[in-house]
């Protein structure tokens, strides 16, 4: 017997429903099951998606999102397990610098001292593990203290190695057993650092170093800087001095002046071309640095050249001969024959001699150079891609819409209406576009102009103020907080340096100036994304280019802060990985230190989930703008195994 319910399908369809009826309630069964069964992940993306979010004033406030929580919910239900934590690695790498490997190099058939030449493409893939610190390693003093006392323990020296280190170390003193003390007085050949910047200053024609910015100095490279002294001098000054030394398995310069603070980075005079653009230096300084110039037909003087800014000086402090009446005055002078020989060819003046130091001046002719009967040709235009390129016998940057002499540029890193205009015709084989990106395609189709720039300038002081609120271990504890407290703020001091990964127009590194903080930083250009670099050199800021797929060169646990806006999302679609980027980060990055990544919601997903591998604290947050847009902060623990 029929029940009513069916007798009323039959009314409908007849005594028998057709087949095809039954399947589709079939299909709509399994349908329904499919929707009720995940409605508490649909429901979840809707509420996350439709709610205002409650505003906070202060980031460091802001709890971690629902979408990120919602990322960990959808890895435990697909059953995802946890990717375990890396290793460390073992206690001979502390001091690990990839692409340096002398023993590989010269396998491989590299001599005439490009053994000791970077040569990333020889470093393979080994196993994924952490730089670990050494046993007595101990977090950096805060400037300006740690300007002049390290920790001995973290650094590779020894008592021995400074007490015959020679002349140039004569003056250091370690303090105590754990700690080594630079005095600011001491450290050059002659009576101190300062008297020997004052020379120099008056070999220029000014009445003190503290004119050098008048003179159009703004920034100098330091090749062979020693321990950093004379940079660390000129940083008081408010110069811009980069110390760039060769690698040294062991009483490294690059590594004792990072561990100072001072802006260093390992760099060689041997085969290939330094990662900076063309009219760069406003002064390259060589001080006792070890290099013949006049060697290889006279391509590290091009080489300096090409670096130094038209109207800009080279100060060169032979150690080979006694001050000036000894005996052996005629010897120098007949040494440095074939090196004013041929400064000639490249339309330098040697404008001054005092003692043991010469300084030349580069023409502010670019048109000097073709008069020069074609002794050292001009590249051809379009050359200039200085990324470890080999070192080439010809003159680069006459033809620059940059070539304008030291003397005439601005003082300020507010670049001038002039000068900004030359910065807007940049190119490169990729383009990619930081938060943001409105703005970034104005700069880029339409120059960059006065109001850009000081939009620009407005938009990293707005981005800065949050955040030096997170940077304090309390953003990763969920402790109560009273309504209308306020949270309180790290110390001024509390960064040394700071590296910007992916610096577009060096906006973060003149927020820190506005800010009056305490701090320099290295702005890092991707090689494939737009070279902006000369512009950030242009405004007396430090710079270098940088290929993200390679190790950066310099020694592990150098940089309080590692900050990037956009670049995770670039390198998704370059030939390496993330993770391989996050292992170099902390291979850099100091313990306890930070970073700050700005990307899209789903690289900041990935990005989270490696820092977790290897075992950093990380949290996201949302910045509220109703983007999707988020920012990773990440501390890095101090690991004492």
């Amino acid at each position: 017997m029929r029940g009513p319910w069916l007798n009323k399908l039959s009314v409908i369809f007849g005594p028998r429903p057709p087949v095809s009826w039954l399947l589709l309630c079939f299909v709509s069964v399994l349908a329904l099951i499919a929707v009720f069964g995940s409605s508490p992940s649909k429901s979840f993306d809707s509420v996350t998606s439709t709610l205002v979010p409650e505003i906070y004033t202060n980031y460091r406030r802001l709890k971690e999102q629902a979408a990120v929580d919602y990322f960990e919910l959808r890895t435990i239900v697909s059953g995802a397990s946890r990717q375990r934590e890396l290793g460390l690695c073992s206690k001979e790498s502390e001091n690990y610098v990839p692409c340096y490997n002398v023993t590989a190099n010269t396998i491989l058939g590299f001599k005439d001292g490009e053994e000791f030449d970077r040569h990333c493409e020889v470093s393979g893939q080994g196993n994924w593990c952490l730089v670990r610190p050494p046993k007595d390693y101990k977090i950096p003093l805060r400037w300006p203290a740690g300007r002049d006392v390290i920790w001995s323990g973290n650094v590779k020296i020894t008592k021995d190695q400074f007490l015959s280190s020679g002349s140039m170390t004569k003056r250091i003193m370690l303090l105590e057993e754990n700690q080594i003390a630079f005095h600011p007085e001491d450290g050059l050949i002659f009576d101190g650092v300062k008297d020997y910047s004052r020379q120099i200053a008056e070999m220029l024609g000014l009445g003190s170093d503290s004119e050098f910015f008048q003179a159009g100095v703004r920034t100098v490279l330091d090749i062979g800087c020693g321990f950093g002294s004379f940079g660390a001098h000129l940083v008081s000054l408010k110069l811009m001095a980069l110390c760039i030394a060769a690698y040294e398995a062991t009483g490294s310069q690059v590594q004792l002046a990072l561990e100072r603070g001072l802006p260093a980075m390992i760099g060689n005079f041997i085969s290939r071309q330094l990662p900076y653009p063309s009219l760069s230096y406003g002064m390259v300084h060589c001080a006792q640095c070890g290099i013949v110039w006049d060697k290889k037909e006279g391509m590290f003087l091009i080489e300096i050249d090409r670096l130094l800014k038209p109207g800009g000086y080279f100060v060169l402090t032979s150690p080979t001969s006694k001050p000036r009446g000894s005996s052996k005055s005629t010897k120098k002078r007949n040494m440095l024959t074939p090196l004013e020989q041929f400064t000639e060819k490249i339309c330098w003046n040697l404008i001054a001699q005092q003692d043991d130091t010469f300084i030349w001046q580069k023409t502010a002719d670019a048109h000097c150079y073709s008069s020069k009967k074609n002794d050292v040709p001009l590249c051809k235009e379009g050359y200039d891609a200085p990324y470890y390129r080999a070192l080439v016998p010809c003159i680069t940057g006459t033809s620059s819409n940059r070539w304008i002499p030291i003397q005439n540029r601005s003082s300020s890193s507010d670049l001038s209406s002039a000068e900004l205009k030359v910065h807007g015709k940049y190119c490169s084989n990729s383009f990619f576009l930081p938060a943001h990106s409105f703005f970034m395609l104005l700069l880029f189709f339409a120059g960059v102009s006065p109001e850009d720039f000081s939009e620009d300038l407005q938009v990293w002081n707005l981005a800065l103020k949050n955040y030096w609120s997170l940077l304090t271990p309390l953003i990763f504890s969920d402790h109560p907080k009273r309504p209308g407290d306020e949270d309180p703020l790290p110390p001024f001091n509390m960064l040394r340096n700071v590296m910007d990964m992916n610096a577009h127009y060096g906006g973060l590194n003149a927020a820190f100036l506005e800010e009056k903080k305490m701090v320099w930083v290295m702005n890092v250009v991707p090689v494939r994304a737009r070279n902006t670099l000369p512009l950030i050199l242009d405004r007396g800021f430090l710079g270098v280019l940088h290929d993200w797929c390679e190790p950066f060169p310099t020694y592990p646990r150098t940089y309080d802060m590692l900050h990037a806006n956009g670049l995770l999302s670039h390198l998704t679609s370059e030939r390496c990985g993330l993770m391989e980027l996050f292992i170099e980060m902390d291979r850099i990055l100091r313990p306890e230190g930070w970073v700050v990544l700005s990307d899209k919601l789903g690289v900041i997903e990935l990005a989270r989930a490696h820092a977790t591998q290897i075992r950093w604290d990380a949290r996201v947050i949302d910045l509220q703008n109703g983007s999707d847009q988020r920012l990773l902060v990440c501390q890095k623990p101090f690991l004492k195994k």
